[in-house]
């Protein structure tokens, strides 16, 4: 995923604060599972942007056009025949969908109005109502991981551990993570009832859902090394980081585990902005269209932690811009990797407004790290493989996290 511009399941509720946010070993456990295993109740879709990026500027315009008229001819036969009333809408929407999945490239695609919006709302980590809290999947049944500080959730009384048995009335015990996510979602303003299991007893809540903006970085420091957790890269991921490394830098840590585990992506721009703290107007990602390069993206210059020993988590769900920074950083020699393969999205894709306000994502290019690999299908190895198994996920251990505060403690 990457691109130019506008294009990722984090930072205080609101992205635009610049808070120092404490998190849980559970939480990094949490966020390293696959999508669907872990969202926000407060919204979060739980999905994979594994192929973000956009420009509504600089498109490439070709003359031509297709040969239609037999879509008509099919529309005006079924228009006559069909015992039924037809959604003309709906009709153009999925001519659209298919025009464009025709092409045969699974990151092209057609996103109606609503879709592009939502799309949107993944990107920026706005989530709309919800309580806040974050679930996921500890022994088969979903789980509170923990409430978001000062969230609608955590001022309920909602706890971590908490099981969630039913919302609004509906049994949830043998529903998926996003299924209940989906429940809890609504209306902000509006309540929400739920009950969960709290060590073998039920408890009821009434919480009312807010605005919820899900965090995109946050930091902690664990025995003298920071640990910072990147979710997405929108466009205040950059900052944030920053911000994270400066206090980083201040409290005189001995090492820095940068943890891009679950991290589908997001905003190019951002994997640079992020790739900038530790790399000094250094290439950080070519673009090529067949052989020849388009574009090299270099970082800026003055690195907050260019000379602070780092660690880069990395799994499956680590994608796009996640890639990108993990393999400038692991190509200039300023991180090792640790955790399992990546994803392995090496493709650029650009978000172009269309008239009626849907959009089209193309695939417009191939990225490639600074020692010229391109990713896709591959992904990148990490230096050393740790498994994140089921059994550690439920006892809520996290061996990954604790090989690379490992490397970093001497």
């Amino acid at each position: 995923m990457a691109s130019t511009e506008p294009t990722h399941g984090s930072h205080a509720p609101s992205a635009k604060r610049k808070q120092k946010a404490n998190f849980s070993v559970s939480f990094v456990i949490a966020a390293v599972i696959v999508a669907s295993i872990v969202s926000f109740i407060a919204g979060t879709r739980g999905t994979e942007l594994l192929g973000l990026a956009g420009s509504t500027f600089g498109v490439e315009v070709r003359t031509g056009e297709l040969d239609l008229s037999s879509l008509q001819e099919t529309y005006r036969k079924l228009d006559a025949k069909y015992d039924g009333k037809l959604d003309k809408e709906k009709l153009v929407e999925s001519a659209n969908k298919g025009l464009v999945s025709a092409a045969g490239d699974e990151y092209t695609q057609f996103f109606t109005a609503a879709e592009a919006q939502a799309l949107q709302d993944d990107l920026s980590g706005n989530i709309g109502g919800g309580i806040g809290a974050e679930l996921g999947n500890r022994n088969d049944k979903v789980t509170v991981i923990r409430p978001l500080e000062n969230s609608p959730a955590a001022k309920a009384g909602l706890a971590a551990g908490d099981v969630v048995v039913a919302v609004n009335g509906d049994d949830t015990r043998t529903a998926t993570v996003d299924d209940v996510v989906k429940k809890i979602r609504g209306e902000i303003g509006s309540t929400v009832k739920m009950i969960v299991n709290r060590d073998g007893e039920p408890k009821e809540f009434s919480v009312t859902r807010e605005e919820i903006v899900a965090p995109d970085v946050e930091s902690k420091v664990v025995d003298g090394v920071g640990v910072l957790k990147v979710s997405r890269f929108d466009k205040e991921t950059g900052t944030h980081v920053r911000a994270a490394a400066e206090d980083f830098k201040k409290q005189g840590v001995k090492g820095v585990v940068l943890d891009l585990r679950g991290n589908g992506g997001g905003y190019l721009e951002a994997g640079i902005d992020v790739a900038s703290v530790w790399l000094d107007n250094q290439v950080v990602v070519s673009e090529r269209r067949g052989e020849k390069v388009i574009d090299e993206r270099k970082s800026a210059k003055n690195p907050v932690l260019g000379d602070v020993p780092t660690v880069v988590l990395i799994n499956a769900g680590s994608a796009s811009a996640s890639e990108i920074v993990a393999g400038a950083l692991h190509d200039h020699g300023k991180a090792k990797l640790v955790g399992e393969k990546s994803f392995g999205k090496g493709s650029v894709q650009e978000l172009i407004n269309l008239s009626t306000g849907a959009q089209l994502k193309v695939t417009v290019a191939r990225w490639y790290t600074p020692n010229g690999k391109n990713i896709t299908k591959e992904g990148i190895a990490p230096d050393t493989k740790v498994d994140l198994t089921k059994d550690d996920i439920n006892a809520n251990r996290d061996p990954q996290l604790d090989a690379a505060l490992g490397q970093l403690a001497g």
